[in-house]
């Protein structure tokens, strides 16, 4: 039984402004048709002899995780819920402690959901090649066919062969300098380390036995106290608090002596920064690779990405990354992609909100966008999607006045329930008990004018929640 074990906890810091903690780049249609998760469960799916996946997800992102399996139209999913980020080596654990509840004997494909695959045939046939080598109990990493000395990756140094294109792994590498990347794609032996694998769930927890027990033993306590909480499986935070930090090649491949690469040439990307991104897209004469609006004017060899119907104008300029979003704008050099994480650094240190929330901010019920904020006033636009609904809330510091732009909205306040339409509005005051449902098939839009002498987020009080959120 193969099951896909999809690992969506990653944050994707070096894709800021685009990619923020609430809304990482795994859930962003970035690259291709659908999210990048779409596209990982998608890609899976489509194995002849695949199961239903298995999601390990941050608990923050777990209604964007739900959702998007609905669209995608993947039933029968599992979602597993990490309170807090552990690594891969405890986040594999739990999927493959889950899976064995399903079929003892079950073959994990993991996969990060954040990464592009352009040629899905290669990939589908690495796939199948290394199977034989899983069914017998060998670890089994997939590893990239490099086409440049790229500095930003480790890599895979094969050993002898095993037949179906798959080899020992001879030993890890880290990150190398260009002389050093150069020398590896010069010699031919070397694969990039993609972070996908292909391995029996109950082997993977017999080499955690070896070379990580006290990781294996708490993991093994956080699941046997998970609970089932709508769609999702929950872990016991205190407990999942105690399980050591550590990645699967630190705490398992680099140990094991049954590790095997499979090298492949599937045209793949971790979209691990800005410039692997403009490496990736389809580039015009120029170089450029432009998304939205944007002008250029003897300008090369830039990527160029705008946000609705803001122009960007380029001129005389070259290597540079241009991204705006509704609340920030990047310009860095594409050598310094990798640098962007210290942008959010510095965003997280001084105390600001844009290394983690939008401007528009998804919710399972719909989303608002912040359109103006001043001194006591705030300015929302909220959309509702059909039969859905705000908790039951109160706030101790702000009043609320409500404009319906359209549909037909359901309001509590206090003890009234009443309905508004297009056109209409109605007054929340301070400390009033209140919920706004849309009962109808179309979206509900409103328009919320906050006031008060505090507007944040923590100032509601949940008393009722279909969500889970009370």
């Amino acid at each position: 039984m193969l099951i896909p074990l999809i690992l969506s906890g990653g944050s994707g810091t070096r894709l800021w402004p685009v990619s923020r903690k609430n809304l990482p780049k795994q859930f962003l249609s970035i690259v291709g048709d659908g999210t990048l998760f779409q596209q990982t469960v998608a890609r899976a799916s489509a194995l002849g002899d695949a199961q239903a996946p298995i999601v390990v997800a941050s608990d923050d992102h777990r209604f964007l995780a739900a959702e998007q399996l609905m669209e995608s139209g993947i039933g029968g999913a599992t979602i597993i819920l990490e309170p807090i980020a552990r690594n891969t080596a405890p986040a594999i654990a739990l999927g493959a402690m889950q899976a064995i509840e399903k079929h003892p004997d079950a073959i994990l494909l993991v996969l990060p959901a954040d990464h592009l695959i352009g040629d899905e045939s290669q990939f589908r046939e690495a796939v199948e090649n290394a199977l034989p080598r899983a069914r017998d109990g060998w670890l089994v990493t997939f590893g990239i066919r490099p086409d440049r000395p790229e500095t930003g990756f480790g890599y895979i140094r094969q050993g002898e062969s095993l037949g179906d294109g798959a080899f020992k792994v001879d030993r890890f590498v880290e990150k190398p300098d260009e002389a050093t990347a150069q020398s590896y794609l010069d010699e031919g032996d070397y694969a990039w380390n993609s972070g996908m694998f292909l391995f029996k769930a109950s082997r993977y927890l017999e080499e955690l036995r070896e070379h990580a027990p006290a990781m294996l033993e708490a993991v093994r306590k956080a699941h046997a106290s998970a609970n089932k909480d709508l769609d999702f499986i929950r872990v016991d935070a205190d407990l999942f608090a105690q399980v050591p930090d550590n990645s699967i090649d630190y705490a398992v491949m680099e140990k094991t002596r049954r590790a095997a690469v499979l090298p492949c040439s599937c045209d793949w990307s971790d979209i691990g920064s800005w410039s692997a991104l403009w490496l990736a897209g389809n580039r015009d004469a120029d170089g450029n690779l432009i998304e939205g609006d944007a002008i250029t004017v003897d300008a090369t060899n830039s990527l160029l990405r705008s946000h609705d119907r803001h122009l960007i104008a380029a001129v005389g300029v070259s290597d540079l990354m241009i991204i705006t979003t509704p609340d920030a704008t990047l310009v860095a050099h594409r050598d310094a992609a990798q640098d962007v994480k210290r942008v959010v650094d510095q965003l997280k240190s001084s105390g600001r909100t844009e290394h983690s929330l939008h401007r528009k901010v998804h919710r399972p019920w719909g989303s608002y966008d912040s359109l103006e904020t001043g001194d006591r006033f705030q300015v929302k636009r909220i959309v509702v999607k059909p039969g859905a609904a705000l908790s039951l809330q109160r706030h101790q510091h702000r009043a609320e006045h409500w404009i319906v732009v359209s549909g037909i909205a359901e309001v509590t306040c206090d003890e009234r329930v009443f309905t508004l339409h297009e056109n209409e509005s109605t007054f929340i005051p301070r400390g009033s008990v209140h919920r706004l449902r849309n009962t109808g098939t179309d979206p509900v839009e409103l328009i919320e004018v906050q006031s008060g002498g505090y507007l944040g987020e923590d100032d509601i009080e949940r008393l009722e929640d279909v969500y889970g959120r009370a």
